[in-house]
Protein backbone atom coordinates (compact mmCIF):
# COMPACT_ATOMS: atom_id res chain seq x y z
CA UNK A 1 0.00 0.00 0.00
CA UNK A 2 1.14 3.57 -0.68
CA UNK A 3 1.14 6.39 1.55
CA UNK A 4 -2.56 7.59 1.18
CA UNK A 5 -4.26 3.88 1.25
CA UNK A 6 -2.21 3.95 4.86
CA UNK A 7 -3.82 6.76 5.48
CA UNK A 8 -7.23 6.05 4.16
CA UNK A 9 -7.32 2.36 5.83
CA UNK A 10 -6.47 4.25 9.39
CA UNK A 11 -8.69 7.26 9.05
CA UNK A 12 -11.61 4.63 8.04
CA UNK A 13 -10.91 2.11 11.01
CA UNK A 14 -10.41 4.91 13.80
CA UNK A 15 -14.00 6.21 12.37
CA UNK A 16 -15.55 2.62 12.76
CA UNK A 17 -14.19 1.83 15.79
CA UNK A 18 -15.02 5.30 17.76
CA UNK A 19 -18.34 4.91 16.24
CA UNK A 20 -18.49 1.22 17.71
CA UNK A 21 -17.29 2.73 21.24
CA UNK A 22 -19.44 5.89 21.15
CA UNK A 23 -22.78 4.16 20.82
CA UNK A 24 -21.58 0.35 22.84
CA UNK A 25 -18.60 1.17 25.25
CA UNK A 26 -19.20 4.89 25.97
CA UNK A 27 -15.53 5.23 27.29
CA UNK A 28 -13.09 8.22 27.05
CA UNK A 29 -12.77 8.07 22.65
CA UNK A 30 -8.56 7.21 23.06
CA UNK A 31 -9.01 4.69 25.46
CA UNK A 32 -12.06 2.93 23.59
CA UNK A 33 -10.96 2.74 20.58
CA UNK A 34 -7.81 1.28 21.76
CA UNK A 35 -10.29 -1.84 23.29
CA UNK A 36 -11.94 -1.78 20.57
CA UNK A 37 -8.65 -2.09 18.11
CA UNK A 38 -7.32 -4.99 20.30
CA UNK A 39 -10.59 -6.89 20.91
CA UNK A 40 -10.88 -6.86 16.77
CA UNK A 41 -7.47 -7.99 16.39
CA UNK A 42 -7.75 -10.67 19.30
CA UNK A 43 -11.10 -11.79 17.57
CA UNK A 44 -8.95 -12.31 14.18
CA UNK A 45 -6.39 -14.04 15.64
CA UNK A 46 -8.86 -16.68 17.37
CA UNK A 47 -10.63 -16.95 13.99
CA UNK A 48 -7.61 -17.66 12.49
CA UNK A 49 -6.77 -20.54 14.89
CA UNK A 50 -10.27 -22.17 14.57
CA UNK A 51 -10.16 -21.67 10.48
CA UNK A 52 -6.46 -21.57 9.29
CA UNK A 53 -7.74 -21.42 5.78
CA UNK A 54 -9.46 -18.06 6.03
CA UNK A 55 -5.96 -16.30 6.79
CA UNK A 56 -7.41 -13.55 8.62
CA UNK A 57 -4.33 -12.95 10.84
CA UNK A 58 -1.77 -13.34 8.41
CA UNK A 59 -3.14 -11.11 5.74
CA UNK A 60 -3.61 -8.25 8.86
CA UNK A 61 -0.36 -8.90 9.96
CA UNK A 62 0.90 -8.24 6.77
CA UNK A 63 -1.24 -5.19 6.05
CA UNK A 64 -0.28 -3.69 9.90
CA UNK A 65 3.85 -4.69 8.74
CA UNK A 66 3.21 -2.18 5.79
CA UNK A 67 3.24 0.25 8.01
CA UNK A 68 6.12 1.34 10.50
CA UNK A 69 4.49 2.41 13.43
CA UNK A 70 7.94 3.67 14.97
CA UNK A 71 8.64 6.06 11.74
CA UNK A 72 4.85 7.45 11.54
CA UNK A 73 4.76 8.80 15.04
CA UNK A 74 8.62 9.71 15.81
CA UNK A 75 9.22 11.04 12.19
CA UNK A 76 5.65 12.40 11.52
CA UNK A 77 2.89 12.46 14.41
CA UNK A 78 4.80 13.24 17.42
CA UNK A 79 6.00 16.89 16.58
CA UNK A 80 2.12 17.74 15.25
CA UNK A 81 0.73 15.97 18.73
CA UNK A 82 3.63 17.99 21.27
CA UNK A 83 2.90 21.02 19.48
CA UNK A 84 -0.83 20.86 19.95
CA UNK A 85 -0.33 19.85 23.25
CA UNK A 86 2.13 22.78 24.46
CA UNK A 87 -0.54 25.14 22.79
CA UNK A 88 -2.77 25.15 25.58
CA UNK A 89 -0.12 25.64 28.91
CA UNK A 90 0.29 28.87 29.80
CA UNK A 91 4.21 30.05 30.20
CA UNK A 92 3.67 32.04 33.03
CA UNK A 93 1.56 29.40 35.31
CA UNK A 94 4.89 26.94 33.45
CA UNK A 95 6.73 29.17 35.16
CA UNK A 96 5.41 28.96 38.78
CA UNK A 97 6.07 25.30 38.38
CA UNK A 98 9.36 25.38 37.00
CA UNK A 99 11.58 23.63 39.80
CA UNK A 100 9.00 20.58 39.55
CA UNK A 101 8.71 20.08 36.07
CA UNK A 102 12.49 20.59 35.40
CA UNK A 103 13.34 17.84 38.52
CA UNK A 104 10.77 15.64 37.45
CA UNK A 105 11.95 15.84 33.23
CA UNK A 106 15.35 15.06 34.50
CA UNK A 107 16.55 13.41 37.55
CA UNK A 108 13.07 11.84 37.57
CA UNK A 109 13.90 10.53 33.82
CA UNK A 110 17.40 9.20 35.58
CA UNK A 111 15.77 7.73 38.48
CA UNK A 112 13.24 5.84 36.48
CA UNK A 113 15.26 4.56 34.22
CA UNK A 114 17.86 3.13 36.68
CA UNK A 115 14.57 1.50 38.57
CA UNK A 116 13.69 -0.25 35.96
CA UNK A 117 16.58 -1.19 34.11
CA UNK A 118 18.52 -2.41 37.35
CA UNK A 119 15.49 -4.48 38.39
CA UNK A 120 14.73 -5.34 35.11
CA UNK A 121 18.27 -6.93 34.29
CA UNK A 122 18.08 -8.80 38.27
CA UNK A 123 14.80 -10.34 37.92
CA UNK A 124 15.46 -11.56 34.06
CA UNK A 125 19.04 -12.05 33.75
CA UNK A 126 18.93 -9.02 30.63
CA UNK A 127 22.44 -7.20 30.09
CA UNK A 128 22.44 -4.35 32.68
CA UNK A 129 22.79 -1.98 29.24
CA UNK A 130 19.95 -3.74 27.81
CA UNK A 131 17.74 -3.39 30.62
CA UNK A 132 18.86 0.38 31.12
CA UNK A 133 17.33 1.26 27.62
CA UNK A 134 14.16 -0.51 28.72
CA UNK A 135 14.01 1.77 31.13
CA UNK A 136 14.97 4.82 29.02
CA UNK A 137 11.79 2.96 26.73
CA UNK A 138 9.15 2.82 29.13
CA UNK A 139 10.26 6.08 31.71
CA UNK A 140 8.51 8.98 29.32
CA UNK A 141 5.24 9.91 30.08
CA UNK A 142 2.65 10.35 27.07
CA UNK A 143 1.67 13.75 26.83
CA UNK A 144 -1.45 12.55 24.65
CA UNK A 145 -2.76 10.24 26.75
CA UNK A 146 -2.25 12.21 29.99
CA UNK A 147 -3.69 15.28 29.00
CA UNK A 148 -6.68 13.85 27.24
CA UNK A 149 -7.84 11.27 29.92
CA UNK A 150 -7.08 14.35 32.93
CA UNK A 151 -8.71 16.80 30.94
CA UNK A 152 -12.01 16.01 32.46
CA UNK A 153 -10.40 15.71 36.03
CA UNK A 154 -11.03 19.40 36.71
CA UNK A 155 -7.51 19.55 38.32
CA UNK A 156 -6.66 22.30 40.62
CA UNK A 157 -4.23 24.51 38.10
CA UNK A 158 -0.93 24.20 39.92
CA UNK A 159 -0.63 20.33 39.86
CA UNK A 160 -2.68 20.39 35.89
CA UNK A 161 0.25 22.54 35.22
CA UNK A 162 3.27 20.36 36.55
CA UNK A 163 1.64 17.07 34.76
CA UNK A 164 1.13 19.05 31.44
CA UNK A 165 4.51 20.56 31.93
CA UNK A 166 6.18 17.40 33.27
CA UNK A 167 4.47 15.18 30.86
CA UNK A 168 5.58 17.44 27.77
CA UNK A 169 8.88 17.48 28.34
CA UNK A 170 10.06 14.26 29.76
CA UNK A 171 9.52 12.20 27.24
CA UNK A 172 11.89 14.68 24.63
CA UNK A 173 14.73 14.06 27.66
CA UNK A 174 13.67 10.33 27.80
CA UNK A 175 14.49 10.14 24.23
CA UNK A 176 17.75 11.53 23.97
CA UNK A 177 18.86 9.47 26.94
CA UNK A 178 17.16 6.60 25.25
CA UNK A 179 19.30 7.38 21.73
CA UNK A 180 22.52 7.61 24.07
CA UNK A 181 21.81 3.91 25.76
CA UNK A 182 20.93 2.29 22.32
CA UNK A 183 24.30 3.69 21.18
CA UNK A 184 26.35 2.18 24.62
CA UNK A 185 24.56 -1.19 24.65
CA UNK A 186 24.31 -2.05 20.79
CA UNK A 187 27.84 -0.42 19.67
CA UNK A 188 29.36 -0.39 22.45
CA UNK A 189 29.70 3.85 21.83
CA UNK A 190 27.46 7.08 22.19
CA UNK A 191 28.20 9.99 19.74
CA UNK A 192 31.64 8.11 17.64
CA UNK A 193 33.44 8.14 20.61
CA UNK A 194 35.71 5.18 21.74
CA UNK A 195 36.63 3.87 25.15
CA UNK A 196 34.61 4.54 28.82
CA UNK A 197 36.38 7.57 29.18
CA UNK A 198 35.51 8.69 25.23
CA UNK A 199 31.65 7.55 25.58
CA UNK A 200 30.79 9.05 28.44
CA UNK A 201 31.56 12.35 27.16
CA UNK A 202 30.27 11.93 24.31
CA UNK A 203 27.49 10.95 25.51
CA UNK A 204 27.10 14.19 27.57
CA UNK A 205 27.56 16.03 24.66
CA UNK A 206 25.30 14.33 22.54
CA UNK A 207 22.66 15.20 25.41
CA UNK A 208 23.68 19.16 25.42
CA UNK A 209 23.51 18.99 22.04
CA UNK A 210 19.88 17.09 21.47
CA UNK A 211 18.40 19.14 24.66
CA UNK A 212 19.43 22.18 24.46
CA UNK A 213 19.79 22.36 21.16
CA UNK A 214 16.11 21.51 20.51
CA UNK A 215 14.87 24.10 22.97
CA UNK A 216 16.69 26.80 21.85
CA UNK A 217 15.70 25.70 17.87
CA UNK A 218 12.07 26.17 19.30
CA UNK A 219 12.51 29.10 21.05
CA UNK A 220 13.84 30.97 17.86
CA UNK A 221 11.49 29.24 15.31
CA UNK A 222 8.56 30.55 17.76
CA UNK A 223 10.13 33.56 18.13
CA UNK A 224 10.13 34.31 14.36
CA UNK A 225 6.82 33.08 13.62
CA UNK A 226 5.49 35.43 16.08
CA UNK A 227 7.03 38.24 14.71
CA UNK A 228 5.64 37.24 11.00
CA UNK A 229 2.10 36.60 13.06
CA UNK A 230 2.21 39.65 14.09
CA UNK A 231 2.01 41.94 10.26
CA UNK A 232 -1.02 39.49 9.29
CA UNK A 233 -4.38 39.30 9.79
CA UNK A 234 -5.65 36.76 8.18
CA UNK A 235 -7.07 33.90 9.85
CA UNK A 236 -6.92 31.10 7.20
CA UNK A 237 -2.90 32.29 6.89
CA UNK A 238 -1.87 32.22 10.18
CA UNK A 239 -3.19 28.54 11.07
CA UNK A 240 -1.47 27.55 7.50
CA UNK A 241 1.79 29.54 9.53
CA UNK A 242 1.07 27.76 12.48
CA UNK A 243 0.85 24.15 11.02
CA UNK A 244 4.07 25.08 8.77
CA UNK A 245 5.95 25.52 12.07
CA UNK A 246 4.85 22.20 13.45
CA UNK A 247 5.81 20.17 10.22
CA UNK A 248 9.34 22.14 9.09
CA UNK A 249 10.33 23.03 12.72
CA UNK A 250 10.30 18.97 13.46
CA UNK A 251 12.33 17.88 10.33
CA UNK A 252 14.96 21.06 10.63
CA UNK A 253 15.26 19.84 13.86
CA UNK A 254 16.11 15.97 12.70
CA UNK A 255 18.35 17.77 10.07
CA UNK A 256 20.54 19.79 12.35
CA UNK A 257 20.51 16.37 14.99
CA UNK A 258 19.07 18.26 17.71
CA UNK A 259 15.81 17.08 19.60
CA UNK A 260 12.97 17.70 17.59
CA UNK A 261 10.56 16.71 20.50
CA UNK A 262 11.73 19.20 22.86
CA UNK A 263 11.33 21.84 19.77
CA UNK A 264 8.20 21.23 19.60
CA UNK A 265 7.23 21.67 22.88
CA UNK A 266 9.03 25.10 23.19
CA UNK A 267 7.83 26.27 19.42
CA UNK A 268 4.36 25.11 20.64
CA UNK A 269 4.51 27.32 24.30
CA UNK A 270 6.15 30.31 22.11
CA UNK A 271 2.66 30.62 20.04
CA UNK A 272 0.57 29.26 22.50
CA UNK A 273 1.36 31.99 24.82
CA UNK A 274 3.07 34.78 23.57
CA UNK A 275 1.91 34.23 20.04
CA UNK A 276 -2.06 34.04 20.40
CA UNK A 277 -1.83 36.78 23.61
CA UNK A 278 -0.37 39.47 20.93
CA UNK A 279 0.18 38.14 17.89
CA UNK A 280 -3.51 37.48 17.06
CA UNK A 281 -7.06 38.76 16.63
CA UNK A 282 -9.39 36.81 18.76
CA UNK A 283 -10.77 35.46 15.55
CA UNK A 284 -7.45 33.92 14.35
CA UNK A 285 -7.23 32.83 18.04
CA UNK A 286 -10.32 31.42 17.46
CA UNK A 287 -9.73 29.51 14.32
CA UNK A 288 -6.20 28.83 15.60
CA UNK A 289 -7.06 27.09 18.71
CA UNK A 290 -10.13 24.72 17.27
CA UNK A 291 -8.01 23.86 14.21
CA UNK A 292 -5.27 22.87 16.75
CA UNK A 293 -7.45 20.89 19.26
CA UNK A 294 -9.10 19.02 16.07
CA UNK A 295 -5.74 18.07 14.86
CA UNK A 296 -5.02 16.76 18.50
CA UNK A 297 -8.04 14.59 18.68
CA UNK A 298 -7.83 12.97 14.99
CA UNK A 299 -4.08 12.15 15.53
CA UNK A 300 -4.83 10.90 18.81
CA UNK A 301 -7.50 8.72 17.61
CA UNK A 302 -5.37 7.07 14.69
CA UNK A 303 -2.42 7.02 17.36
CA UNK A 304 -4.56 4.70 19.83
CA UNK A 305 -5.57 2.63 17.11
CA UNK A 306 -2.24 2.15 15.80
CA UNK A 307 -1.06 0.77 19.71
CA UNK A 308 -4.29 -1.45 19.50
CA UNK A 309 -3.27 -3.77 16.29
CA UNK A 310 0.15 -3.35 17.06
CA UNK A 311 -0.18 -6.89 19.01
CA UNK A 312 0.32 -8.32 15.92
CA UNK A 313 4.16 -7.05 15.86
CA UNK A 314 4.39 -8.97 19.51
CA UNK A 315 5.76 -12.42 20.38
CA UNK A 316 3.80 -13.49 23.14
CA UNK A 317 4.77 -16.74 24.91
CA UNK A 318 4.87 -17.36 28.64
CA UNK A 319 8.26 -15.82 29.10
CA UNK A 320 7.40 -12.97 27.70
CA UNK A 321 4.20 -12.40 29.32
CA UNK A 322 5.65 -13.14 32.77
CA UNK A 323 8.58 -10.66 31.60
CA UNK A 324 5.43 -8.03 30.77
CA UNK A 325 3.92 -8.59 34.58
CA UNK A 326 7.48 -8.11 36.13
CA UNK A 327 7.73 -4.96 34.30
CA UNK A 328 4.40 -3.23 34.69
CA UNK A 329 4.91 -3.73 38.90
CA UNK A 330 8.83 -2.05 38.11
CA UNK A 331 7.23 1.05 36.08
CA UNK A 332 4.77 1.83 38.69
CA UNK A 333 7.66 1.38 41.14
CA UNK A 334 10.03 3.79 38.81
CA UNK A 335 7.58 6.24 38.30
CA UNK A 336 6.51 6.56 42.22
CA UNK A 337 10.25 7.11 42.92
CA UNK A 338 10.28 9.82 39.83
CA UNK A 339 8.01 11.30 41.51
CA UNK A 340 8.59 11.75 44.67
CA UNK A 341 12.13 12.35 45.09
CA UNK A 342 12.12 15.72 43.60
CA UNK A 343 8.88 16.54 45.74
CA UNK A 344 11.10 15.71 48.94
CA UNK A 345 13.61 17.92 47.44
CA UNK A 346 11.66 20.89 46.91
CA UNK A 347 9.20 20.69 49.57
CA UNK A 348 11.20 23.21 51.96
CA UNK A 349 11.08 25.56 48.96
CA UNK A 350 7.89 24.90 47.23
CA UNK A 351 5.13 23.06 48.07
CA UNK A 352 3.01 20.76 46.16
CA UNK A 353 -0.36 20.13 47.54
CA UNK A 354 -2.45 17.78 48.91
CA UNK A 355 -2.43 14.33 46.32
CA UNK A 356 0.54 15.50 43.97
CA UNK A 357 2.94 12.14 44.71
CA UNK A 358 -0.58 9.36 43.84
CA UNK A 359 -1.91 11.43 40.98
CA UNK A 360 1.07 12.17 39.02
CA UNK A 361 2.33 8.07 40.21
CA UNK A 362 -0.62 6.55 38.56
CA UNK A 363 -1.84 9.00 36.34
CA UNK A 364 1.71 8.77 34.62
CA UNK A 365 0.33 6.87 31.48
CA UNK A 366 2.63 5.50 29.06
CA UNK A 367 1.93 5.16 25.31
CA UNK A 368 2.64 5.39 21.57
CA UNK A 369 5.91 7.15 22.00
CA UNK A 370 7.31 4.33 24.67
CA UNK A 371 5.77 1.35 21.63
CA UNK A 372 7.42 3.49 18.67
CA UNK A 373 10.81 3.21 20.60
CA UNK A 374 10.66 -0.20 21.19
CA UNK A 375 10.02 -1.08 17.30
CA UNK A 376 13.26 1.23 16.71
CA UNK A 377 15.61 -0.97 18.56
CA UNK A 378 17.66 -3.10 16.08
CA UNK A 379 17.80 -6.17 16.51
CA UNK A 380 18.88 -8.69 19.46
CA UNK A 381 17.80 -11.41 21.18
CA UNK A 382 16.18 -9.27 24.21
CA UNK A 383 13.75 -7.46 21.43
CA UNK A 384 10.99 -9.79 21.53
CA UNK A 385 10.60 -9.75 25.25
CA UNK A 386 11.58 -6.04 25.42
CA UNK A 387 8.78 -4.90 22.40
CA UNK A 388 6.14 -7.57 24.81
CA UNK A 389 6.73 -5.87 28.05
CA UNK A 390 6.56 -2.50 26.67
CA UNK A 391 3.59 -3.24 25.43
CA UNK A 392 1.86 -5.23 28.29
CA UNK A 393 2.83 -1.97 30.22
CA UNK A 394 1.76 0.59 27.64
CA UNK A 395 -2.20 -1.26 27.70
CA UNK A 396 -2.25 -1.91 31.43
CA UNK A 397 -1.41 1.98 31.90
CA UNK A 398 -3.82 3.19 28.88
CA UNK A 399 -6.71 0.53 30.34
CA UNK A 400 -6.65 0.52 33.91
CA UNK A 401 -4.83 3.65 34.77
CA UNK A 402 -6.68 5.84 32.15
CA UNK A 403 -9.95 4.28 33.45
CA UNK A 404 -9.06 4.77 36.97
CA UNK A 405 -6.93 8.04 37.14
CA UNK A 406 -10.06 10.65 36.66
CA UNK A 407 -11.70 9.02 39.45
CA UNK A 408 -8.68 8.80 41.56
CA UNK A 409 -8.03 13.09 40.40
CA UNK A 410 -11.63 14.43 41.17
CA UNK A 411 -11.53 12.90 44.72
CA UNK A 412 -8.01 14.06 45.80
CA UNK A 413 -7.10 16.82 43.90
CA UNK A 414 -9.63 19.20 43.43
CA UNK A 415 -9.24 20.91 46.64
CA UNK A 416 -9.18 24.59 46.53
CA UNK A 417 -5.40 26.66 45.95
CA UNK A 418 -3.98 28.06 49.08
CA UNK A 419 -3.51 31.60 49.19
Amino acid sequence: MHVLQIASFLIVLAAVFGSVNYFFLKLPQPIGILIVALLASVAAMVIDMLVPGLQIADTLRGMIGEIDFSDALLEGMLGLLLFAGALHVKIEDLRSEALPVLLMATMGVALSVAVVGVGFSWLTGMPLLVALVFGAIVSPTDPVAVLGVLREANLRRSLETKIAGESLFNDGVAYVVFLILVGLAFTGDAHGDHGEGGAAIGAILLFVQEAFGGAALGGLLGWLTFRVMRQIDDYSLEVLITLALAFGGYELAVWLHVSAPIMAVVAGLMIGDVGMKYGMSEETRNYVDAFWKLIDEILNAVLFLLIGVEVFAVAFDMDTLQAGGIAVGLALLARFVAVLIPILILRPFHGSGKGTVPIMTWGGLKGGISVALALSLPDSEWKPMILTATYVIVVFSIVIQGLTIAPLARRIGREPELL
